[in-house]
């Protein structure tokens, strides 16, 4: 059970509503948990949780004038030329907090293959837990 509210945290937190799963992960790396499983759960909801933006992007021009839609015009841009410049490696940086939910979407806009996009969008969302993990580890001594 608690693996699974990992994995559905970080793959809420991945899509473009607001959840951050890193606070959770760490909670559970000093509970004695298995770190190589609290790793893989939250790397897969993650990326998965970013596949949904993907899916979205792919569908964006059918919502992007809709009163919900959460980004403004003025960070689709930023987000497009951010990914024009840097291409299919921008998506490795998917798991910035600010601006990776957004570099998601827009590789669907641009209808990255599936191949790349997931590959490129799990190795930064797994090197990111991998990070708070080493931190965590760090900082706790367990």
């Amino acid at each position: 059970m608690v693996y699974l509210s990992l994995f559905v945290t970080a793959f809420l937190a991945a899509t473009l509503l607001p959840a951050y799963s890193e606070v959770l992960f760490g909670g559970l790396v000093t509970q004695g948990y298995s770190v190589w499983w609290l790793w893989f759960w939250a790397t897969l909801g993650n990326t998965l949780g970013s596949v949904v933006n993907g899916i979205l992007g792919r569908q964006v021009e059918r919502f992007q004038n809709r009163r919900w839609f959460p980004f403004s015009p003025e960070q689709m841009e930023k987000a497009r030329t951010r990914y024009l410049r840097y291409g299919e490696w921008s998506l490795l940086l998917g798991w910035l907090p600010v601006g990776g939910d957004v570099l998601t979407l827009v590789g669907g806009i641009m209808r990255v293959p599936w191949p790349t996009f997931i590959t490129l969008v799990a190795i930064g969302k797994g090197a990111r837990y991998a990070v708070v993990l080493w931190i965590v580890l760090e900082s706790f001594g367990n």
